[in-house]
């Protein structure tokens, strides 16, 4: 629908692009005009180092034209072969534009490689904000065609919901995916409704070559719009995968414990157990008096021998950690997980090991934020360099995928102690 030009701006004397929109006079013709307009005048709105800027919308020869910045460089579709960390480097440059945008009220709507520049040093760009919502516009699409592409939308958009700053997020995260694993979490089809429902179902391929960057990547993939970080916490934890340190996705919220409802007593039984209490007080004053000199005689006045009285055992010790285990994203042959680790102590816990048993033919994958080991059915997890130190009252993660034989997915009981 259109081609990109690289001109010269001869008043200021620099190159830039000219993205001209190639209408024939077909029924869209006037739509992918209001569509060049509003691309001009969202992109003019954002100004960021990580974002191709619009700096003019033209009509040539009645075909609307964009001049934007000119940006030696290269698709990030067409860089293979990059790392984890050097891919999360990228994603954090366009987390810090996408995250300007949201801030200007801009939703991009169509975050995918193609739409990401790469310069020779590793400079990322986000470009395309041809299908972009801000505030006060209209519906994008005169048509109510839906935008983006189908292979990285968010579930939720492919289920009908509007785009917004979450599914950008989640846009994010399967363009890294793609760069990772060859394709995009849902795969690839070339029926689009077909593609479609397969991404509205939710049920990804789980990430096999991301490393480090894996818990990054699931908690933007995550199925629930709500779970997911926003776009600025998305550029602190790319920017730590790009820096080696892994990271957990955050547990789902641990279920509130159903407490049974008290029992109700009769006004009757009240009483009698009060008058009961009262007699056994009174059976206790008769039956034991002190004589002057102190000695404690029977009621007949008889001593009575020497006892010492029964202390009851001091209350075990409160765990100084507890740890529970969650599971967030699953698909067909196994799922994501998380255990929170929770500092109930007063005071540092300066090493902690997890233990709990995994349902029969489960077993752990991949895993971010310790060290484990997986002895058939028993898992021992030890906390890793960077979280050894757990404050009062705060908490760490750790993050892991997990291969399953069935569709069993109930969460272990974990133990945690202080090492």
């Amino acid at each position: 629908m259109g081609i990109v030009w690289l001109a010269r701006d001869q008043r200021l004397d620099r190159d830039v692009a000219v993205k001209q929109l190639l209408i024939d006079g077909s029924a869209w013709a006037q739509e992918a005009t209001a569509r060049a307009m509003r691309e001009g005048r969202i992109a003019g709105r954002l100004r960021h180092p990580n974002a191709i800027a619009v700096y003019d919308v033209v009509e040539h020869q009645g075909w609307p034209c964009l001049v934007m910045e000119y940006l030696p460089s290269e698709s990030l579709a067409n860089r293979v072969g990059l790392r984890p960390r050097q891919l999360a480097a990228i994603g954090a440059q366009l987390a810090s534009a996408l995250a300007a945008a949201h801030e200007a009220g801009i939703v991009h709507r169509d975050v995918k490689p193609d739409n990401v520049l790469i310069t020779p040093d590793g400079t990322a760009k986000i470009t395309d904000f041809g299908v972009s919502r801000a505030k006060g516009d209209t519906s994008v699409t005169a048509t109510g065609i839906l935008a983006g592409t189908p292979a990285y939308l968010a579930p939720e958009v492919a289920r009908g919901a509007e785009a917004d700053s979450r599914s950008d997020v989640f846009s994010l995260g399967a363009t890294l995916y793609a760069m990772l694993e060859g394709e995009p979490p849902f795969g690839v089809d070339g029926n689009a409704i077909a593609l479609l429902h397969k991404v509205a179902k939710g049920t990804m391929n789980p990430p096999r070559r991301a490393g480090e960057l894996t818990g990054a990547l699931l908690w933007l993939l995550h199925r629930d719009p709500t779970a997911r970080p926003t776009m600025a916490q998305a550029e602190e934890i790319l920017a730590a995968a790009a820096d080696g340190r892994s990271v957990a996705p955050p547990s789902p919220k641990t279920p509130t414990l159903m407490l049974p409802a008290p029992r109700r007593f009769s006004r009757r039984a009240v009483v009698a157990g009060v008058s009961a209490a009262a007699l056994v007080a009174a059976g206790i004053v008769v039956g034991v008096l002190v004589s002057d000199s102190g000695e404690t005689t029977g009621s007949l006045g008889t001593p009575l021998p020497a006892t010492s009285v029964p202390t009851s055992a001091p209350p075990p010790a409160a765990p100084a950690c507890t740890a529970a285990f969650a599971v967030g994203n699953t698909w067909p042959d196994g799922y994501e997980a998380a255990v929170t680790v929770r500092n109930e102590s007063d005071q540092d816990v300066t090493g902690w090991e997890l233990t709990w048993t995994m349902p029969e033919g489960h077993e752990i994958n991949n895993l971010w934020g310790g060290k484990d080991t997986q002895d058939g059915t028993s898992v021992t997890v030890t906390n890793d360099d960077y979280n050894v130190t757990i404050a009062p009252g705060a908490s760490a993660e750790v993050g892991m995928t997990v291969d399953a034989s069935d569709e069993s997915r109930n969460a272990p009981t974990v133990e945690c102690r202080e090492q």
